[in-house]
């Protein structure tokens, strides 16, 4: 029994060191020969006008993200101030992208966050299901819409990954969207699990999932596109399909932040890229879309928790008065 326990607890965390082990070794036998000049000198080399443009394609991944919050809320009927969902969302998930939701899930952050506005454990629940949902949708319409114009992309990782799809796997993401969609145009009964009611989401609710989900993830594979340099470049679609699949390769191995899977899935992806250049971009994606966030979102839960606690120091002081 203490041993399921166990394995239950860190089994996760095992399974995310050890894909960071594999690919940090796989990325060592790709990249031995690289020299720390040419990579600096591949970040200098971006331009000016390309860092702007990953600023500003970060600032819309987080609005996007801020916006699976504010769908979330707006679904259970509650009102909250826009600054607060903002940065309740930007702290989330600045936290589990850099640490991994194994280790400190975005449901713990957003309890804390939004039971302290009066939401029940329940509703919190239905909050973090809500956005996890909103998020898959944008990776099942986006990847149904990148192999329906761009099929091939898959071929770029045969070699290594048993990965294959076609766009009739495409029209199969969308014709699933679509069911989603109809669902809603249908107001099908909410699900009851004994007092629990998981109500189905509005219509104008569902076509807003279908907007926010996809530009959160549009924006952080701007953030890579922008910072690769035009020699080479296949494009922003085949760039987003080998961010769609690095990132869920990415997820689905419980790395903190991704480390060493993004690095061999990009490089392999973009085998007519110079693996300096790659690597520089994704060095650029980390500081703006995991680094930054992290050090601010630091900052935001120190504040919030320091707001708390002299809160319940002065109601304690008001009923001793």
């Amino acid at each position: 029994m203490m041993l399921k326990l166990k394995l239950k607890r860190y089994g996760w965390t095992l399974v995310g060191l050890a894909a960071v082990s594999f690919s940090v070794w796989l990325l060592y036998h790709e990249l031995k020969g690289l020299s720390l000049d040419e990579l600096w000198e591949s970040i200098v080399a971006i331009s000016p006008a390309h860092w702007l443009l990953c600023l500003v394609a970060t600032l819309m991944a987080y609005a996007a993200l801020a916006g699976y919050d504010g769908l979330a809320l707006l679904h259970l009927k509650h009102s909250l101030s826009w600054t607060y969902v903002v940065a309740t969302s930007f702290t989330t998930y600045a936290l589990s992208h850099n640490i991994g939701a194994p280790i400190f899930s975005g449901s713990v952050v957003r309890y804390r966050a939004y039971s302290a506005k009066g939401l029940t454990p329940a509703e919190v629940g239905v909050l973090v299901a809500f956005c996890s949902f909103t998020f898959m949708l944008g990776i099942m319409l986006l990847t149904g819409l990148v192999l329906i114009i761009e099929p091939g992309v898959t071929e770029r990782f045969l070699d290594v990954l048993p990965i294959e799809a076609s766009s009739a796997t495409g029209y199969l993401l969308l014709g699933l969207v679509l069911f989603y969609v109809i669902g809603s145009i249908l107001r099908l009964r909410p699900l009851q699990i004994g007092s629990f009611e998981l109500a189905y989401p509005r219509l104008p609710i569902v076509l807003q999932q279908l907007v926010i989900g996809p530009l959160e993830i549009i924006g952080a594979a701007l953030i890579v596109y922008f910072a690769l340099p035009e020699a080479g470049n296949p494009g922003f679609i085949t760039v987003l399909g080998i961010f769609l699949i690095a990132f869920s390769l990415a997820l689905l191995s419980h790395a903190p932040g991704g480390l060493g899977v993004l690095e061999i899935a990009f490089i392999t992806g973009l085998p007519e890229m110079d693996p300096v250049d790659v690597l520089a971009a994704l060095l650029v994606f980390r500081l703006l879309y995991l680094l930054v966030p992290l050090a601010l979102a630091l900052f935001v839960v120190l504040g919030f928790e320091r707001r708390q606690l002299a809160n319940k120091v002065g109601g304690r002081r008001n009923v001793l008065t």
